[in-house]
């Protein structure tokens, strides 16, 4: 079975805290406390976000978290790749190349394009999608092309930054 793991669902939970809350930067206790979520595993995701830019951390007695950037620009593969790692659902698509059939696998290419496909599904959904409330009308639609935002956002990244993972 492929899914997502606890840390990817609950680093998504933590933007769309983050999205929703009232104050701009909240601390790590502050936010594990309004979640439910354990405050150690609350520090370690914030600190994997914040490697990942995707959220900004403040010093001092005024410090927390605060998003890097509008949940509509965020996308879940972003998240997924700051807490775990690439998205690959299977060693030849990770860019490791760890795999020991790799150059005279049949199926390698299959996988690979698989991979692109889950990932780019992934970047089309944005944490703002994720926090719309239960019942919402709004459905995420999976397409092949990216959102207006997330179009705008890579095409001024490098190729290899861009959400969808190929140069352009």
């Amino acid at each position: 079975m492929l899914r997502i793991t606890k840390l990817s669902d609950y680093a998504v939970a933590i933007l769309g805290h983050l999205a929703r809350s009232a104050s701009p930067v909240r601390t790590a206790k502050d936010v594990a406390a309004e979640t439910g979520l354990s405050a150690a595993v609350v520090s370690k995701i914030l600190k994997s976000l914040a490697r990942s830019n995707l959220v900004v951390s403040h010093r001092g007695v005024q410090g927390g978290y605060r998003l890097a950037r509008q949940p509509s620009l965020l996308s879940v593969a972003e998240v997924i790749e700051a807490v775990e790692g690439p998205v690959a659902l299977t060693e030849c698509g990770d860019s490791a190349d760890t795999c020991e059939f790799v150059g005279s696998c049949s199926v390698q290419a299959n996988w690979l394009r698989i991979n692109q496909v889950v990932r780019r599904a992934l970047s089309n959904v944005s944490v703002e999608d994720m926090i719309l409330p239960p019942g919402g009308e709004r459905l995420i639609q999976l397409r092949r092309t990216e959102s207006r935002a997330m179009r705008e956002r890579n095409e001024n990244m490098p190729p290899s930054e861009n959400t969808m993972g190929v140069a352009r």
